[in-house]
């Protein structure tokens, strides 16, 4: 039989307000911009670019192995991926038949998210185990701008701190190796080639290294498309990790932000060099342990097998 935490109204109800509390802290914000048709560069980006929207974020979950009491719990039985404990169940509990009782339903997960489970697992475990590289300096924005005047690019409300020329000398004048696909796949044409790898969808389970920016945003979105198995606080530790991260992405970029509240890291230059890479060096290390954290979760959670997990990385 599953084990169980239990949690009585009170607690479960606790936890459920101080989450939205701490969501609607960097959620509000950008629903009110987008009520009003405004946008920001940097703080819209976890709302944008992920696939999780502020209501999905803002629904506390406790993870799986808890059980939530009281009438308000038995909303949840209709929730996708939750079920009611049954009679067998309560009195295991010393809980009286019929008592209102919902859990998270790891057999109904793992029916549907099998997939995705295995996959997470491969590329935080992956990427944990490889070497960090600390020198791209965030070329990969400037690489998204390069030569854009050919490729007809408008980036809005947003102007190059560098001008074309500029941007595009910086590019020419540094090393690029971007590990991550997810950056890679939105340079320009002429800047694809000078790319000193070609990450792939297909082998992002080989490529992906702890030193990247990217790959420790992405933190979040392991995190919630693991949702309902993974409790919420961890969830919003990486959302919270992402977004300073993004922060800093784009303080390197090459876009002029400094009206937005963001000075630039002058990457361009050996002590803005020496700077992005301080930064870098300590956010992989918050992610470090982050990613064990997810790790651990996802297989109390799931407990994913080793056997699936050892064919989808060598897939």
């Amino acid at each position: 039989m599953e084990q169980f935490s239990v949690l009585a109204p009170d607690q479960w109800q606790a936890l459920e307000r101080a989450h939205q509390d701490r969501v609607s802290r960097y959620a509000d914000p950008y629903l009110a911009r987008r009520s009003a048709g405004r946008k920001h560069p940097v703080e819209d980006f976890l709302f944008t670019y992920y696939t999780q929207k502020p209501g999905q974020l803002r629904r506390w979950h406790p993870g799986a192995g808890t059980v939530l009491l009281g009438p308000p719990a038995a909303a949840r039985s209709s929730w996708k991926h939750y079920r009611t404990l049954d009679n067998g169940e309560l009195a295991g509990l010393g809980l009286a038949a019929g008592t209102s009782a919902v859990t998270m339903d790891r057999a109904a997960f793992l029916a549907d998210r099998r997939d995705a489970v295995v996959f997470a697992d491969v590329i935080l475990r992956g990427t944990a185990a490889r070497p960090a590289q600390f020198g791209c300096f965030g070329l990969h924005e400037w690489a998204m701008v390069y030569h854009q005047d050919r490729f007809d690019l408008r980036h809005e409300y947003l102007q190059l701190r560098l001008g074309s020329e500029g941007t595009d000398k910086v590019v020419e004048d540094n090393r690029i190796r971007c590990t991550h696909f997810d950056a890679f796949r939105f340079y320009t044409p002429d800047a694809t080639p000078l790319n000193e790898l070609e990450p792939t969808r297909e082998n992002q389970r080989q490529l992906e290294q702890p030193g990247c920016l990217h790959a420790n945003m992405d933190l979040y979105k392991w995190a919630y498309k693991l949702t309902p198995a993974l409790p919420s606080e961890l969830v919003m530790d990486c959302f919270e990790l992402s977004w300073r991260v993004r922060a800093m992405d784009m303080k390197a970029s090459p876009y002029d932000l400094a009206e937005w509240g963001y000075p630039p890291i002058r990457i361009e230059t050996p002590d803005g060099k020496a700077d992005y890479v301080a930064r870098q060096r300590a956010f992989a290390q918050e992610a470090a342990v982050l990613r064990s954290r997810l790790t651990a979760a996802l297989h109390t959670a799931t407990a994913v097998e080793e056997r699936d997990v050892d064919h989808a990385r060598t897939a």
